[in-house]
């Protein structure tokens, strides 16, 4: 086990930032927390306003005892201009290795993307040749390679690399949520296809893995951070159905009518659902990623269906928010 006292949470007003800050408080009340976020309250002692775009100013009795989590980046997508996701998942990995080098951490948890594979229907393995084809999947694989240059820096210094699939739990506000309010209003309906594989993984685990990670001995790790086998969009929608004990007849609908109504949801402002075109055309797509590895290492503590339960518990059983 790592001897750390200290933890430095780059992103952590986010998502998933926040889960990992509970997760600490619950697991290792002893350590110091630090929330660097652009969003960070700094009436809390240990939150301060950091802009990872710019050189860090991060006040702590940081040194060898401390570890780093970086998740600070720009990742919805589409939803940004095409610079803001260089800006700040570039500068953020430089500035954030530099702000480690210069304080003598010599750990760093680094949470990338399945973007950097690229989309097509081909399972990707850690061994997998990246081609992104994106400006997000671009700007992580380039932060990747930041902080791996940062690691070839000094050969006492420690990596972890997560690459996440669909991130889901309390907070989200992301595809799981659309999901979830797409079939409590019976909005939704299988896109072109019921055999899209869509890798996943809860929030809960995804953090409690990455503190695993950040602890283990390995200098260097990189994993896919899904669950394994990675499910496909109708295991999914079961799952959520049966889990929030919903009972929904879910339609198809073939490829060519969809986009049709995507089209008009888009002019329409996404009937409230963030419909459009370009979020209907990641439907049907699969990130087929492969999670053995991490199953094998860092076994997952929740199934899909007990993952939305969990979930849905969170939330009092009334809605998945």
């Amino acid at each position: 086990m790592f001897a750390c006292k200290n933890v430095v949470i780059f992103g952590g007003k986010g998502f998933i930032g926040s889960h990992l800050v509970s997760f600490l408080k619950e697991t290792a009340p002893e350590l110091k927390v630090y929330v660097a976020d652009i969003l960070a309250d700094e009436s809390n002692a240990f939150e301060r306003k950091i802009d990872v775009r710019n050189p860090i100013n991060l006040e702590g009795d940081f040194g060898s005892d401390t570890i780093i989590f970086n998740f600070a980046a720009v990742h919805r997508t589409p939803g940004h201009p095409d610079q803001a996701y260089f800006e700040t998942n570039i500068k953020g990995a430089e500035n954030v290795c530099a702000f480690a080098e210069a304080h003598g951490i010599n750990n760093i948890v680094f949470t990338s993307s399945i973007a950097p594979y690229g989309a097509s229907e081909d399972v990707k393995t850690e061994e997998t040749l990246p081609t992104p084809n994106t400006p997000y999947g671009i700007s992580k694989l380039v932060a990747e390679k930041i902080h791996q240059t940062w690691l070839a820096g000094d050969p006492n210094r420690k990596l972890s690399i997560a690459r996440p699939g669909i991130v889901f739990g309390t907070g989200e506000h992301g595809n799981m949520t659309r999901l979830y309010a797409g079939l409590k209003k019976r909005r939704f309906a299988y896109a072109g296809r019921k055999d899209t594989i869509k890798a996943n993984i809860y929030v809960k685990d995804l953090v409690r893995v990455m503190w695993l990670m950040a602890n283990d001995s390995d200098r260097f790790q990189l994993y896919n951070c899904c669950s394994y086998p990675a499910p496909t969009i109708e295991t999914i929608v079961k799952a959520m159905l049966k889990a929030t004990k919903m009972k929904r007849c879910v339609p198809y609908i073939p490829k060519k009518p969809m986009m049709f109504a995507a089209g008009v949801g888009g002019m329409l402002g996404g009937l409230g659902l963030g419909i459009c075109p370009d979020r209907v055309k990641k439907l049907m797509v699969s990130t087929n990623i492969c999670g053995k590895a991490l199953s094998e290492k860092y076994p997952l503590k929740y199934s899909l269906e007990e993952a939305f339960a969990d979930w849905f518990k969170d939330c009092d059983g009334k809605v998945l928010e």
